[in-house]
């Protein structure tokens, strides 16, 4: 008997006890649905003003509820933006592993990046906590967020080595370099300014930005 058959057999024997318990409960989803609106919120917050103007009353008023409610489900600001940065990083990690197998390393950074952008645009991007924000030392802190970053940062570091063996990103460049200035463009205020002053589309701005950030602005190809 393979692998396959032996878990076949297993889930044909699992009780329909077993398989419901694998589901949630309506309750279960009520919350799931109404946390997920509090990160959204979250997110259009954080996009906006960033961490420290950030306040609980504005993240309850923005979904409709108390923030007597909102305090059941998440226990400080602090807890909320981990939250947000967490959940960020897992949807980053969706994509890279979305990634055709058959697509260059460069080519799959530029796909990240070019998610990171658009999402930046629709005013959905958290702001890249700084290193003066009060909130860095609590995601420091914060396992879930650690574990997402590191998976994260380790995919694009394999990416980068890759890149830079192959000769399509400088190996001259140390790699953090590259890591930091990717991760940069997830909040680079060119976006902003571009979109304001209103000559290009969201789709023209994502490609000059991804042109400046792996090819520069030398002229060459």
């Amino acid at each position: 008997m393979n692998h396959s058959d032996k878990i076949q057999l297993q889930t044909m024997s699992a009780s329909p006890q077993t398989i419901r318990s694998n589901k949630l409960t309506f309750k279960q989803q009520q919350l799931k649905f109404r946390e997920n609106a509090i990160l959204d919120a979250v997110n259009r917050l954080l996009a906006q003003k960033g961490f420290d103007l950030m306040t609980m009353d504005e993240v309850a008023a923005d979904v409709g509820i108390a923030k007597a409610s909102l305090y059941k489900h998440f226990e400080s600001k602090e807890a909320l933006a981990a939250a947000s940065m967490t959940r960020l990083l897992a949807d980053a990690i969706s994509v890279t592993e979305s990634m055709s197998h058959k697509m260059t390393a460069l080519d799959k950074l530029k796909g990240l990046v070019r998610w990171a952008i658009k999402l930046h645009l629709s005013g959905t991007m958290p702001l890249l906590p700084s290193t003066r924000s009060s909130i860095q030392q609590s995601l420091l802190n914060n396992p879930p967020y650690i574990a997402k970053l590191s998976e994260l940062t380790e995919t694009l570091g394999e990416w980068i080595g890759q890149a830079q063996q192959n000769g399509e990103l400088s190996p001259s460049l140390p790699g953090e370099v590259i890591l930091y200035t990717i991760f940069a463009r997830s909040c680079d205020p060119v976006a902003d300014f571009l979109k304001m002053g209103g000559a290009f589309s969201d789709e023209d701005i994502v490609e000059l930005l991804i042109h400046t950030t792996f090819q520069g602005m030398t002229g060459r190809s």
